[in-house]
C-alpha cells in the first residue's frame, strides 16, 4: 500500500480519533488506527469496542491496501513533520515507511486482520438533527453524569422522545448521579423510531466524542440507531457507539411537585457570589449556606480551618424565610449552563430536593439535593 496526502489533512484525520483509541488496553490492536487506501481516498478507523469512528479523506493512491499503526505515535510523528506532502507506504512484516521532504520514519505496524469489524451504516435509517441543538442539550446535562462505574446504568445520557399533549415531539436528554438531576428539552422534528420512543442510554465517552463532532461547524448532522448502537454521521465521518444496557430510573418521579417557595435571582450576580463563598470550602467543608428572606439571600460559608465569609444579594421573594445548604460545585455547574439572565430557584423545605430553572424557559431543569444543616 502507498499513498500521498497533504500533511494538514492527515494530521486532522489522526487528531479526530485520539479520544477514541484505547490508551491502556490488554488488546494492543485497540491502541492502533486502521488505515485503508482504496481508489482516490483513504479510510481512517479507530475503535475501543464501545465507541468507533470511520472517516474518509482524499489522497493520491499509488497502490491499495491496509495496515494498522499506533495511533498516538503516528499522530506525534505527523504533527512534527514539515508542512509538505507525506508519502505513506507499507513494507514487509507490517512495517510502515513515512517520508516527508528529507525526513523518513520507519515504524512497526500490526496486521489489519486483527482489527475489530466496523459495521456498515445504513443511511436511510438516520434522521437529521441540528448540530447546535445537540451541542446545547449535551452541555446542559453532561456535568451530571454519574462517574461511579458500578452504577453503569447512570454512566451516560438517557435520551428519549416524548409526545406532548398538543402532539408535538419533545427530545429529552437526562443525566443523574444520585445527588443531582439535569434535564434538557428541545422540539424534535425527525421521525422518532422505536429506540427513541422507548429511551436509550448513550455512553459517556460516546457523548463526549459526539459533542466534539457537533462543535466542528454549523448545519445538521445525521443521527440514528442500528444493532444496539447509536450512529452519528457528519460529512464523510461516521461514529458508532454501543448503547448502555440497563434501565434508567424514572426521572419524572425525582422532580419534586410541591416546591412552592420560588425566588428569582440574577444569574451573573449569584454565580459570582457562590464562587466567592466557595473559595473557603474544602473536601471536608464543601457546603455553602443560603438564608433566604423576603428581599435578599444571605450566602455564607464557614470552614474552621480557614475562616468564614458572607454576602447579601437582592432577590424577589415573598414567601416564608428558609435556610438551605448546598454543595457549591453543584450550584455552579447548573448556573454555568443556564442561558437566561435570571434563574428561578424552587424550594419546599430545608431537606427536600430543590429545582433550578432558567426564568421564562422550559428548555432546562435541574434538581439538586441539599446538604444536611
Amino acid at each position: 500500500m502507498e499513498f500521498i496526502i497533504d500533511k494538514e489533512l492527515f494530521l486532522k484525520s489522526l487528531q479526530k480519533i485520539q479520544g477514541i483509541v484505547e490508551k491502556r488496553t490488554s488488546m494492543p490492536i485497540l491502541s492502533n488506527v486502521l488505515i485503508e487506501a482504496a481508489e482516490s481516498s483513504i479510510y481512517i478507523t479507530a475503535t475501543d469496542l464501545e465507541v468507533g469512528m470511520k472517516s474518509t479523506y482524499p489522497a493520491e493512491i499509488t497502490s491499495t491496501g491496509k495496515i494498522t499503526v499506533g495511533a498516538k505515535k503516528l499522530y506525534e510523528i505527523v504533527k512534527e513533520l514539515p508542512n509538505q506532502k507525506i508519502t505513506f507506504s507499507t513494507k514487509d512484516n507490517d512495517w510502515v515507511e513515512i517520508t516527508c521532504g528529507k525526513v523518513q520514519f520507519n515504524i512497526v505496524g500490526l496486521s489489519p486482520e486483527e482489527f475489530p469489524y466496523f459495521p456498515a451504516v445504513k443511511e436511510e435509517s438516520l434522521f437529521e438533527i441540528e448540530s447546535s441543538q445537540l451541542k446545547s442539550m449535551i452541555e446542559k446535562t453532561f456535568y451530571a453524569i454519574c462517574n461511579d462505574e458500578t452504577k453503569y446504568n447512570l454512566n451516560g445520557l438517557f435520551t428519549k422522545v416524548e409526545i406532548a399533549q398538543n402532539g408535538e415531539q419533545i427530545l429529552k436528554m437526562v443525566a443523574t448521579d444520585g445527588h443531582r438531576l439535569s434535564i434538557s428539552s428541545s422540539a424534535f422534528k425527525g421521525t422518532a423510531g422505536a429506540e427513541l420512543l422507548k429511551g436509550v442510554i448513550l455512553p459517556k465517552k460516546g457523548i463526549f466524542e459526539m459533542k466534539k463532532i457537533a462543535e466542528e461547524e454549523g448545519g445538521n448532522l445525521m443521527f440514528g440507531f442500528m444493532d444496539n448502537s447509536a450512529v452519528i454521521k457528519r460529512g464523510d465521518s461516521y461514529m458508532v457507539m454501543r448503547l448502555v444496557d440497563g434501565d434508567f430510573p424514572d426521572y419524572n418521579r425525582v422532580i419534586p411537585a410541591a416546591n412552592d417557595r420560588i425566588i428569582t435571582v440574577n444569574k451573573e450576580d449569584f454565580t459570582h457570589s457562590v464562587r466567592r463563598m466557595a473559595i473557603l470550602s474544602s473536601e471536608k467543608f464543601k457546603g455553602i449556606m443560603l438564608e433566604i428572606s423576603a428581599s435578599s439571600i444571605k450566602i455564607s460559608s464557614s470552614n474552621p480551618e480557614l475562616g468564614d465569609a458572607r454576602e447579601d444579594i437582592d432577590v424577589s421573594y415573598g414567601g416564608e424565610p428558609i435556610a438551605v445548604r448546598f454543595n457549591a460545585r453543584y450550584l455552579l455547574d447548573v448556573l454555568a449552563v443556564a442561558e437566561t439572565e435570571n434563574v428561578d430557584m424552587k424550594f419546599r423545605d430545608e431537606l427536600s430536593p430543590s429545582i433550578i430553572v432558567p426564568s421564562a424557559s422550559d428548555s432546562f431543569l435541574a434538581v439538586i439535593m441539599p446538604m444536611r444543616l
